[in-house]
Protein backbone atom coordinates (compact mmCIF):
# COMPACT_ATOMS: atom_id res chain seq x y z
CA UNK A 1 0.00 0.00 0.00
CA UNK A 2 0.95 3.51 -0.88
CA UNK A 3 1.70 6.10 1.50
CA UNK A 4 -1.09 7.95 -0.21
CA UNK A 5 -3.30 4.94 -0.12
CA UNK A 6 -2.25 4.17 3.90
CA UNK A 7 -3.26 7.86 4.52
CA UNK A 8 -6.74 7.11 3.23
CA UNK A 9 -7.32 4.07 4.84
CA UNK A 10 -6.24 5.58 8.25
CA UNK A 11 -8.65 8.28 7.86
CA UNK A 12 -11.29 6.27 6.94
CA UNK A 13 -11.03 3.72 9.58
CA UNK A 14 -11.10 6.67 12.30
CA UNK A 15 -13.80 8.28 11.06
CA UNK A 16 -15.92 4.95 10.36
CA UNK A 17 -18.43 5.52 13.31
CA UNK A 18 -18.54 1.22 13.41
CA UNK A 19 -15.04 1.73 14.80
CA UNK A 20 -15.84 3.40 18.01
CA UNK A 21 -16.30 1.28 21.22
CA UNK A 22 -19.72 0.66 22.34
CA UNK A 23 -19.11 0.88 25.58
CA UNK A 24 -16.92 3.18 28.18
CA UNK A 25 -13.67 2.59 29.26
CA UNK A 26 -14.75 1.38 33.27
CA UNK A 27 -16.77 -0.80 31.10
CA UNK A 28 -14.51 -2.58 29.31
CA UNK A 29 -12.12 -3.01 31.77
CA UNK A 30 -14.98 -4.25 34.37
CA UNK A 31 -15.21 -6.92 31.75
CA UNK A 32 -11.88 -8.24 31.52
CA UNK A 33 -11.89 -8.28 35.25
CA UNK A 34 -14.78 -10.46 35.24
CA UNK A 35 -13.37 -11.95 32.49
CA UNK A 36 -10.30 -13.35 34.43
CA UNK A 37 -12.57 -14.34 37.40
CA UNK A 38 -15.09 -16.14 35.49
CA UNK A 39 -12.18 -18.15 34.04
CA UNK A 40 -10.16 -19.10 37.43
CA UNK A 41 -12.99 -18.68 39.93
CA UNK A 42 -16.66 -19.01 38.56
CA UNK A 43 -16.20 -21.73 35.70
CA UNK A 44 -14.48 -24.23 37.49
CA UNK A 45 -15.85 -24.44 40.48
CA UNK A 46 -17.81 -27.50 41.30
CA UNK A 47 -21.01 -27.44 40.84
CA UNK A 48 -22.96 -27.93 43.99
CA UNK A 49 -20.66 -24.40 44.98
CA UNK A 50 -23.29 -22.42 44.86
CA UNK A 51 -22.71 -19.93 47.34
CA UNK A 52 -19.10 -19.74 46.32
CA UNK A 53 -20.65 -18.27 42.77
CA UNK A 54 -23.30 -16.30 44.45
CA UNK A 55 -19.94 -14.02 46.20
CA UNK A 56 -18.30 -14.21 43.23
CA UNK A 57 -21.39 -12.60 41.55
CA UNK A 58 -21.89 -10.08 44.25
CA UNK A 59 -18.18 -8.80 44.23
CA UNK A 60 -18.61 -7.81 40.68
CA UNK A 61 -22.00 -5.72 41.82
CA UNK A 62 -24.84 -7.99 41.18
CA UNK A 63 -27.71 -8.35 43.64
CA UNK A 64 -28.17 -12.25 44.28
CA UNK A 65 -31.15 -13.55 46.76
CA UNK A 66 -30.99 -16.15 49.08
CA UNK A 67 -30.71 -20.17 47.98
CA UNK A 68 -30.32 -19.28 44.20
CA UNK A 69 -28.69 -22.32 41.88
CA UNK A 70 -26.30 -20.33 39.58
CA UNK A 71 -24.13 -23.19 37.78
CA UNK A 72 -20.60 -22.93 36.76
CA UNK A 73 -20.97 -22.89 32.66
CA UNK A 74 -23.64 -19.81 33.00
CA UNK A 75 -22.71 -17.12 31.08
CA UNK A 76 -23.10 -13.90 32.93
CA UNK A 77 -21.88 -10.84 30.76
CA UNK A 78 -22.30 -8.07 33.13
CA UNK A 79 -22.53 -9.01 37.06
CA UNK A 80 -23.71 -5.78 37.84
CA UNK A 81 -26.62 -5.59 35.92
CA UNK A 82 -28.70 -8.76 37.31
CA UNK A 83 -30.80 -8.98 40.29
CA UNK A 84 -31.72 -12.49 41.33
CA UNK A 85 -34.38 -12.51 43.85
CA UNK A 86 -34.52 -15.62 45.78
CA UNK A 87 -34.47 -19.23 44.70
CA UNK A 88 -33.70 -18.61 41.48
CA UNK A 89 -31.86 -21.14 38.93
CA UNK A 90 -29.50 -19.89 35.95
CA UNK A 91 -28.51 -23.50 34.25
CA UNK A 92 -25.71 -24.22 32.28
CA UNK A 93 -24.78 -22.84 28.90
CA UNK A 94 -27.78 -20.53 29.52
CA UNK A 95 -26.28 -16.91 28.71
CA UNK A 96 -27.45 -13.89 30.24
CA UNK A 97 -25.96 -10.86 27.77
CA UNK A 98 -27.27 -7.60 29.69
CA UNK A 99 -25.88 -4.55 28.76
CA UNK A 100 -29.07 -3.62 30.30
CA UNK A 101 -30.67 -4.34 33.87
CA UNK A 102 -32.00 -8.36 33.51
CA UNK A 103 -34.41 -8.86 36.63
CA UNK A 104 -35.23 -12.59 37.88
CA UNK A 105 -38.19 -12.63 40.38
CA UNK A 106 -38.31 -15.25 42.98
CA UNK A 107 -38.45 -19.21 41.92
CA UNK A 108 -37.77 -18.25 38.16
CA UNK A 109 -35.94 -21.21 36.14
CA UNK A 110 -33.63 -20.20 32.69
CA UNK A 111 -32.55 -23.62 31.88
CA UNK A 112 -29.56 -24.83 29.56
CA UNK A 113 -28.68 -22.92 26.33
CA UNK A 114 -31.71 -20.35 26.85
CA UNK A 115 -30.22 -16.61 25.85
CA UNK A 116 -31.27 -13.72 27.67
CA UNK A 117 -30.60 -11.00 24.60
CA UNK A 118 -30.50 -8.01 26.57
CA UNK A 119 -29.47 -5.57 23.37
CA UNK A 120 -29.79 -4.67 19.82
CA UNK A 121 -28.45 -2.73 17.43
CA UNK A 122 -29.72 0.07 14.85
CA UNK A 123 -29.92 -1.21 11.56
CA UNK A 124 -31.53 1.42 10.45
CA UNK A 125 -28.76 3.97 11.53
CA UNK A 126 -25.80 4.11 10.10
CA UNK A 127 -23.61 3.91 12.77
CA UNK A 128 -25.16 0.65 13.65
CA UNK A 129 -24.98 1.83 17.26
CA UNK A 130 -26.08 -0.45 19.64
CA UNK A 131 -29.22 -0.06 21.40
CA UNK A 132 -29.78 -2.06 25.08
CA UNK A 133 -33.38 -2.66 26.71
CA UNK A 134 -33.79 -4.31 30.22
CA UNK A 135 -35.91 -7.81 30.78
CA UNK A 136 -37.90 -8.94 33.82
CA UNK A 137 -38.32 -12.66 34.18
CA UNK A 138 -41.44 -12.97 36.66
CA UNK A 139 -41.56 -15.05 39.41
CA UNK A 140 -42.38 -18.63 39.02
CA UNK A 141 -41.52 -18.36 35.36
CA UNK A 142 -39.49 -20.94 33.24
CA UNK A 143 -37.75 -20.42 29.96
CA UNK A 144 -37.18 -23.64 28.67
CA UNK A 145 -33.82 -24.83 26.95
CA UNK A 146 -32.70 -22.74 23.60
CA UNK A 147 -35.23 -20.12 24.26
CA UNK A 148 -34.71 -16.88 23.34
CA UNK A 149 -35.96 -13.68 25.15
CA UNK A 150 -35.39 -10.49 23.37
CA UNK A 151 -34.27 -6.68 24.56
CA UNK A 152 -37.19 -5.25 26.49
CA UNK A 153 -39.62 -7.72 26.91
CA UNK A 154 -41.38 -9.19 30.17
CA UNK A 155 -42.00 -12.48 30.47
CA UNK A 156 -45.11 -12.62 33.54
CA UNK A 157 -45.48 -13.86 36.45
CA UNK A 158 -45.43 -18.00 35.94
CA UNK A 159 -44.97 -17.88 32.19
CA UNK A 160 -43.56 -20.90 29.94
CA UNK A 161 -41.67 -20.02 27.15
CA UNK A 162 -40.91 -23.54 26.02
CA UNK A 163 -38.03 -25.14 23.92
CA UNK A 164 -36.37 -23.04 21.27
CA UNK A 165 -38.87 -20.43 21.08
CA UNK A 166 -38.66 -16.53 20.50
CA UNK A 167 -40.39 -13.92 22.98
CA UNK A 168 -40.90 -11.06 20.74
CA UNK A 169 -43.48 -9.32 23.05
CA UNK A 170 -44.79 -9.52 26.63
CA UNK A 171 -45.87 -13.01 27.87
CA UNK A 172 -48.45 -12.84 29.23
CA UNK A 173 -48.84 -13.91 33.20
CA UNK A 174 -49.26 -18.47 33.95
CA UNK A 175 -49.31 -18.65 30.29
CA UNK A 176 -47.85 -21.38 27.90
CA UNK A 177 -46.13 -20.01 24.72
CA UNK A 178 -44.36 -21.91 21.87
CA UNK A 179 -42.47 -21.50 18.88
CA UNK A 180 -40.87 -18.67 16.65
CA UNK A 181 -42.08 -15.59 17.15
CA UNK A 182 -43.65 -17.32 20.77
CA UNK A 183 -47.70 -17.86 20.89
CA UNK A 184 -49.33 -18.61 23.44
CA UNK A 185 -51.27 -21.97 23.56
CA UNK A 186 -52.78 -22.57 26.98
CA UNK A 187 -52.97 -21.41 30.24
CA UNK A 188 -50.49 -22.95 33.00
CA UNK A 189 -51.88 -23.99 36.46
CA UNK A 190 -51.10 -21.86 38.86
CA UNK A 191 -48.51 -22.43 41.75
CA UNK A 192 -46.86 -20.73 44.42
CA UNK A 193 -46.54 -23.14 46.92
CA UNK A 194 -42.94 -24.69 46.23
CA UNK A 195 -43.80 -27.68 43.34
CA UNK A 196 -42.79 -25.10 40.50
CA UNK A 197 -39.14 -25.03 41.71
CA UNK A 198 -36.48 -22.42 40.85
CA UNK A 199 -33.88 -24.74 39.69
CA UNK A 200 -33.04 -26.25 36.51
Amino acid sequence: MSPVEHTHATVRASSDPRLAASFALRNRLLRFAWGIVYALLFRPSPRPLHSWRRLLLRCFGATIGNDCHIYPAARIWAPWNLVCEDVVGVADEAIIYNPARVELRSHSTVSQQAYLCGATHDYDDPSFPLVAAPIEIGAYAWICARATVQPGIRIGEGAVLGLGAVATRDLEPWSVNVGIPARKIRQRKRNREGSVRGRP
